[in-house]
């Protein structure tokens, strides 16, 4: 038998410690990032792997590695709003 096939965003999760849910968001707003092609979870994934990120990185940040680099040379998205002083407003 083999193994059973572990979906992108369950590396995604394992990479960066977070839930199966946090990854697949994740994953879609990197796809997001980008303005009309998207890049499938496989290829953001592979390229996550190949990165050494020390921290989790923003979805437009990968998207944006991944241009730059040349890998998904595709229109890409203005960067999102950054939200100061975020907890105060819970």
């Amino acid at each position: 038998m083999t193994a059973p096939k572990i979906k992108a965003f369950e590396e995604v999760a394992r990479i960066f410690g977070i839930s199966n849910e946090s990854a697949k968001y994740f994953l879609n707003h990197v796809q997001k990032s980008f303005k009309v092609e998207r890049p499938p979870h496989k290829l953001i994934l592979e390229f996550v792997e190949k990165q050494t990120y020390k921290y989790q990185p923003t979805p437009y940040d990968v998207a944006a590695a991944m241009k730059e680099s040349g890998i998904w040379d595709y229109a890409i998205s203005s960067p999102p709003p950054v939200l100061e002083d975020e907890e105060d407003l819970y």
